[in-house]
């Protein structure tokens, strides 16, 4: 059968990915190439952020954090590290509720002194870390390698599937306009690139939120979360507080090089938007787009649901 996917992000292209390796021809379509989208901002620290419902993310993250484990063994060139890190918090809290979804999560002492000032609670675990510019290159030759294309194509509205291919909407925040729905909005999050200065572990924060994520070549700091805000410049006086937020965690940021700033729009939704739609003559549109700021770790569970719905196994 023949799929046309409608994005290329890292959404789009992990559904084509796995369509493709099933031996289905697929063509993916897509305004913006697979770097000029919101996926190439991430810090992609897997982490679920920003998606809904709690149940059936758990699932699709624990499937992620598997593959992405999978390709941090057994694929170098792909981007993905497994990298320890800490999650603090101001006051003790609960075990979260995605728990579930990894192999091991430590709680830290804080009278050990593992816990930066002012934080007293925390925990660590391994976490996939993706380097996206390489991974979404990476996703679109492998793609390219089992046959399919990608194609730069804006488009008003969804293809209708008059030709017999199914079409896999994972179109992002385009979905306010290819599928109609209001309830999908942006919250923007700006990051700053500073020099990698022998940073070996990821962190995180509520505040701000804060995140604190080492790559080969670079750190990602971030970062806002503007609901409704659809600006993409960056603001220098953003950029400031964020290295300050990001300083408490981890202070060598401090005399750091800033090597660049970006701005990406999450596309959130009170709920992941996973599901087949079919139209009048059998037409057959499956959505797959609202993951918030939980796209890459929700990636490989939900290009595994949306393959199982393309071949009528779910």
């Amino acid at each position: 059968m023949r799929a046309i996917v409608v994005g290329a992000g890292v959404i789009g292209l992990s559904c084509a990915v796995r369509l493709a390796e099933s031996g289905h021809q697929v063509d993916v379509v897509a305004r913006d190439l697979p770097l000029e989208t919101t996926s190439s901002v991430a810090a992609a620290l897997w982490y679920p952020y920003l998606a809904y419902p709690f149940e059936r993310v758990t699932g699709w993250a624990q499937t992620t954090y598997a593959e992405l484990a999978r390709l941090a063994e057994t694929h170098p060139k792909a981007g993905v590290t497994s990298v320890v890190g800490t999650e603090v918090f101001r006051e003790r809290m609960a075990d979260p509720w995605w728990s579930d979804a990894v192999p091991r999560l430590d709680r830290v002492d804080p009278a050990g002194g593992g816990l930066p000032d002012g934080y007293r609670d925390g925990w660590s675990f391994t976490a996939p870390v993706v380097e996206m510019p390489v991974y979404l290159a990476w996703l679109q030759q492998r793609l390219e390698a089992l046959g399919g294309t990608l194609t730069r194509l804006a488009l008003g509205a969804l293809p209708d599937g008059d030709s017999g291919a199914v079409v896999v909407n994972a179109s992002g925040l385009a979905g306010r306009s290819l599928a109609e729905d209001a309830s999908l909005t942006p919250v923007r999050g700006q990051v700053v690139y500073v020099e990698q200065f022998g940073l070996d572990r990821w962190w995180l924060s509520a505040d701000g939120p804060t995140y604190v994520v080492p790559r080969s070549q670079d750190v990602v700091v971030g970062g806002t979360d503007d609901q409704g805000s659809w600006d993409r410049t960056p603001d220098p006086e953003v950029a400031r507080r964020i290295l300050e937020r990001g300083a408490r965690l981890v202070p060598g940021l401090a005399d750091a090089r800033v090597v660049g700033h970006r701005v990406g729009l999450r596309p959130a939704r009170p709920s992941v938007r996973l599901e087949e739609e079919r139209h009048a003559g059998g037409a057959r549109v499956i959505h797959c787009y609202g993951h918030g700021g939980a796209g890459v770790t929700l990636s490989w569970g939900c290009a595994d649901e949306v393959l199982a719905l393309f071949e009528g196994r779910s």
